[in-house]
């Protein structure tokens, strides 16, 4: 029995990549959580309608992406059924779908949430769509490092959601979490460049392990880990997040640098893709750890006779 056509629908929602935009949208949220003390009123409306409008926006910046890169997801064959490398649909219809979910997310962020989170979100759109996709990607080894800055904006469009960045702290807090997954990206990212390097070679991509190789590559993923579990406890030393935070973090970051140091001498091929994969559970588990410290421990703290003291 031959295998039944794709429906339309199904090809548009393939076009929003929606397993990288939901961990988008995840970060997104995390950091809007995060921007509420314990014992504010929730702004439920701009935590709604930020979580569609940064939805929207990344779906936008993904359906963008196919449309540039239609030559070479033709000749990868990670990317070979994507919905323009088949022919599915043709390119006006993801143009015309991009603007739309482009358009939506502007009106929505400016009507319901605030300008900042729109000029933000709106940024980090163009940064991922254009500047990443269109030349970045093409013209640098260091596309990801590089182009990585619009990757990681989604919790400070989030924290943007909830204050307006109007607060002391606000960003230097929400630029900590940028911080984190800008230094995440490299090491999450060029794990699956090793493992699809003959792909990327093939459609002329001067990704790291193409360029200079998987032994240098492999040397700095593991130097980018470091960095990152570094990275990570920034928020404990800045009085963001507390101990718990700090153990989890920790922890996390020990399995992170020991698939790194592995990934130098890799027990087989696939190896790189296990790293990718953890790579993705880490930065969840990364998140949560910094959700349920901001908003567990307030409520464990008078149990053990301590006072919990908001952020100033």
């Amino acid at each position: 029995m031959s295998k039944a056509a794709p429906s339309l629908a199904s090809q548009y929602w393939a076009l929003t990549k929606p397993r990288v935009v939901a961990l988008i949208v995840f970060t997104a949220i995390i950091g809007m959580l995060l921007a509420i003390q314990p014992g504010d009123a929730w702004p439920w409306l701009r935590l709604v309608a930020g979580g569609i409008g940064v939805w929207l926006a990344a779906a936008s910046a993904a359906a963008i992406n196919h449309l540039l890169d239609q030559r070479i997801d033709k000749v990868m064959v990670r990317t070979a059924d994507r919905p323009l490398a088949t022919g599915t649909l043709r390119p006006a219809q993801v143009l015309a779908f991009a603007i739309v979910l482009g358009v939506a997310s502007m009106a929505i962020l400016l009507l319901w949430v605030n300008p900042i989170t729109a000029l933000l979100t709106f940024a980090s759109l163009i940064g991922y769509a254009f500047v990443y996709t269109g030349f970045l990607k093409r013209a640098t080894p260091q596309n990801i490092v590089i182009g990585g800055i619009a990757g990681a904006a989604p919790p400070l469009l989030g924290w943007a959601a909830v204050t307006g960045m109007q607060g002391a702290h606000d960003w230097e807090y929400a630029l900590l979490l940028v911080l984190i997954i800008f230094v995440w990206t490299p090491p999450h990212f060029w794990a699956l460049a090793i493992f699809r390097r003959e792909d990327y070679a093939r459609a002329l991509v001067p990704m790291l392990p193409v360029t200079h190789g998987v032994a240098y590559t492999r040397r700095q993923i593991l130097l980018y880990t470091v960095l990152l579990v570094i990275a990570t406890v920034l928020p404990w030393a800045t009085h963001m997040s507390g101990l718990f935070y700090l153990g989890g973090a920790l922890v996390l970051g020990a399995v992170f640098l020991w698939y790194a140091w592995k990934l130098l001498d890799p027990p087989d091929e696939f190896f790189a893709m296990r790293a990718f994969k953890y790579s993705i559970v880490y930065l969840m588990a990364l998140f949560a750890f910094l959700l349920l410290d901001h908003w567990l421990l307030p409520f464990l703290q008078p149990v053990a006779g301590v006072e919990f003291v908001p952020q100033a």
